[in-house]
């Protein structure tokens, strides 16, 4: 039986060099009461040394959730293999996981998010590892930087290329966790787990099997606890004995600045009509465009950014529910959220457990993907997961690579130079004044996306810029539709340095993607 103890007692039970696997999303689903008292213990007593987390989506947020950055001192976090990391806008302070990073004071991995959990399956069974296409030349394969985010952890290599039956596989060996630190709504006096006020289910079920398999010790963060035999056993999704340590914070929030909404915990439906629309700009312009590509009775995936404003476009075309939303959250249906909510759904139709929404998204399952991009090369290859002189702009990875492995079709969405003056009207768009740079560069400074691969595999692949769309061919970034107002020779191969080309059929994207009123939308 679970014994119900104080943050600080369970931080106690945690030992020097242990491996300790966290269950979050940013702020959604993190036990900060948990890592807060792990950081307040090695402040006070020089304990626990020397810790390797894991964490398949990042811990905490630049927000007000600390998350990972309680425990990110030196002696006592050496390695983390994490998804993705907490990140923010040049204004905020840097994270002091990232001078963690950056300094090369703790070794630090990338490795995508759907990986991450199907190591602790494999290692909860016993597998000898994951071994998986997910990840081929991008900076996944050992081929560029098998993962590694900085000098530290390129010394200690944690994937292999493997040859097998004529085929080019990834391999991550396992990496046993000794500690599961996860978080639930509810906990019976047995340490049954129900999440009826949480956002998502994330993996803590799987992380919780992959420590008790090994002999290891489960901490379970909860908002609070009921008596046994009184939750409905359907309800429960970790079983109490799998739980070894139940910590209430009756504070805990639902996300980042949100404390409980039952709308995003799917206990009542919101009106169609309490959603905003996106405000009207140029992100809504792409928006508009991705969502031609959509037609009524689909899946699709969605990214964070100008991505995510695509469901509203359906929504304020009338469509709210024409196209099924999959999110790596779990969430599935409804109204993807935006903001410190996104990974939230409201109105949704089920919410998966992560690691099963990364296993169908492995696969290519769906038919369609919304994702944004921060540069793009010749080649085709993508880079959302790095950026040198600004590292915390990003958050890494995250279940970008397993989405786009071998999904079947990609909308890739984002600006085509940063900081240009643009004019936007009912008539066109027109360029002011160029940007800062472009983003259509030469080679990505980090491959999270391959065109090479793309290719090879026949993916369909677009890249929606406010200024036309491009389409990856045999011949490279080919421009097939141009934005009304925009100068091709000026504003796409000169501004790209001749990376782009225009196709000489290409026409015009529609004036209907410029208007401020409500654009009709056929599925």
């Amino acid at each position: 039986m679970a014994r119900i103890v104080s943050a600080a007692e369970a931080a106690q039970r945690i030992g020097d060099g242990a491996v300790v696997t966290v269950s979050s999303s940013s702020g959604l689903g993190c036990p900060d009461s948990v890592l807060a008292a792990i950081g307040a213990r090695f402040e006070a007593e020089g304990h626990p040394r020397a810790l390797t987390t894991l964490h398949p989506i990042a811990a905490g947020d630049m927000y007000g959730i600390k998350g990972i950055d309680h425990i990110a001192r030196d002696g006592l976090l050496s390695r983390i293999i994490a998804g993705s990391y907490p990140s923010g806008p040049s204004s905020l302070p840097m994270p002091g996981i990232w001078k963690m990073l950056v300094e090369n004071r703790v070794a630090a991995y990338n490795v995508p998010s759907g990986i991450l959990f199907d190591m602790h399956r494999d290692v909860a069974a016993r597998r000898p590892g994951v071994l998986t296409k997910v990840g081929l030349d991008t900076f996944v394969d050992p081929v560029r930087e098998g993962c590694a985010m900085n000098a530290a952890a390129a010394e200690a290599p944690i994937v292999a290329r493997h040859e097998m039956g004529g085929e080019t596989w990834l391999h991550f060996p396992n990496i046993v966790p000794d500690v599961a630190i996860i978080r639930a709504t509810t906990a019976d006096e047995r340490g049954n787990l129900t999440y009826e006020h949480e956002g998502a289910y994330l993996g803590g079920l799987e992380q919780a099997i992959a420590v008790r398999n090994h002999g290891g010790l489960v901490i379970a963060q909860v908002k609070r606890v009921t008596a046994a035999g009184s939750l409905r056993p359907h309800d429960v999704r970790v079983p109490g004995h799998l739980v070894d340590l139940v910590v209430v914070d009756a504070e805990q929030r639902q996300t980042t600045e949100t404390l409980y909404d039952p709308a995003i915990s799917g206990e009542i439906m919101r009106p169609w009509s309490s959603f905003s629309a996106a405000p009207h700009g140029v992100e809504k312009v792409l928006a508009r465009r991705a969502a031609l590509e959509l037609s009524g009775g689909m899946t699709a995936n969605l990214g964070f950014g100008i991505s995510a404003l695509v469901p509203r476009i359906l929504l304020e075309a009338g469509h709210p529910d024409a196209v099924t939303w999959a999110i790596e959250q779990g969430a599935t249906g409804g109204m993807p959220l935006l903001d410190f909510a996104f990974g939230c759904a409201s109105n949704a139709d089920a919410y998966m457990p992560s690691p099963q929404q990364f296993t169908y998204f492995q696969g290519g399952g769906f038919d369609l993907s919304f994702l944004s991009f921060l540069e793009i090369d010749r080649a085709g290859n993508v880079n959302v997961s790095k950026l040198g002189k600004k590292p915390y702009l990003t958050a890494g990875c995250g279940g970008f690579v397993d989405i786009t492995a071998h999904a079947r079709k990609i909308v890739f969405s984002g600006l085509f130079e940063a900081g240009a003056d643009l004019d936007l009207s009912e008539d066109g768009l027109r360029v002011r004044a160029p940007g800062k740079f472009t983003k259509m560069v030469d080679e990505v400074e980090h491959v999270t996306f391959s065109g090479a691969r793309a290719r090879e595999t026949g993916q369909e692949v677009l890249y929606v810029t406010e200024r036309c769309v491009i389409r990856l061919t045999e011949a490279g970034l080919v421009a097939t539709e141009i934005m009304p107002g925009i100068e091709p020779e000026r504003d796409i191969v000169a501004a790209s340095e001749g990376r782009v080309t225009v196709a000489e059929n290409a026409t015009l994207m529609p004036r209907a993607l410029l208007a401020e009123a409500p654009m009709e939308l056929k599925l």
